[in-house]
């Protein structure tokens, strides 16, 4: 459905951005605009000290460098400023699928503020999105579990640019079923690019072995390494699956 996009939403009152502290109440006459190219300086400096006063891995890059990136966002990337007064309190920045960026300045932190930029996303987003957080920061892991984000996926930090573990968070919007079986579709997209490949290798690498029976050890193997992505599967779980793979691969390729 199409809508006019407010230029500003003003202050509601709900949980705070740390939801297990108390604060000290919302602050008054809060309003949020579309971000401006001048905005790029005040942004950078609250990115930086919520950053710094969150418990969180050191950044990958120099501060010198975001408000240059931040500069890039503006125009490319939906970006929202959450002003009080004059000052500006907290920003967030979103795509059509993903939440990239929610920071609030520590000086307005569990007063309201992330809570009102949540919901502009939210409102800007109504069929859902996904982000990433930090394991270590529980208290936004723990703000986002309050406002009806789902855990979906724990990884070990290796594909971010901090070498952190994070989670993949998602609101799953006015239709969480569609949402959830729409994210569903593309994993099993990937799935079966990855299953064509392991097939292929699977038929590839018959004629070169000595010995053409099938080795269980190696096999569990496999299973106990797909496990240490997949913990709450486990071991014995992922070992038929491994072999319904395998034997599939095989059928196929004869």
């Amino acid at each position: 459905m199409s809508r006019r996009t407010p230029t500003t939403w003003p202050t509601r009152s709900r949980s705070s951005v740390a939801p297990a502290e108390s604060g000290p109440g919302p602050l008054p006459d809060v309003t949020v605009r579309p971000a401006v190219p001048a905005d790029v300086g005040d942004l950078a400096a609250v990115h930086l000290r919520a950053r710094r006063a969150a418990p969180m891995p050191e950044p990958a890059h120099p501060d010198s460098t975001l408000a240059p990136f931040l500069a890039t966002r503006i125009g490319a990337d939906q970006v929202w400023v959450a002003e009080a007064g004059e000052r500006v309190v907290g920003y967030a920045r979103h795509t059509a699928s993903w939440l990239d960026d929610l920071y609030v300045d520590p000086s307005a932190a569990r007063r309201g503020v992330g809570t009102l930029l949540l919901d502009v996303v939210k409102d800007r987003l109504p069929d859902g999105f996904c982000l990433w957080v930090f394991e270590s920061n529980t208290p936004a892991r723990a703000f986002y579990a309050l406002h009806g984000l789902l855990a979906l996926e724990r990884t070990d930090g290796s594909a971010n640019e901090e070498r952190s573990p994070d989670i993949r968070m998602a609101w799953p919007g006015r239709d969480p079923v569609a949402f959830l079986r729409g994210l569903v579709d593309e994993v099993d997209a990937e799935l079966g690019d990855l299953l064509a490949r392991r097939a292929a290798l699977t038929r590839a690498i018959q004629p070169l072995k000595t010995d053409p029976s099938r080795d269980p050890a190696r096999e569990r193997e496999v299973a106990e390494r797909i496990a240490r992505r997949v913990p709450e599967l486990g071991t014995d779980r992922l070992v038929p699956v491994v072999d319904a793979i395998i034997t599939a691969s095989l059928d196929a390729a004869r």
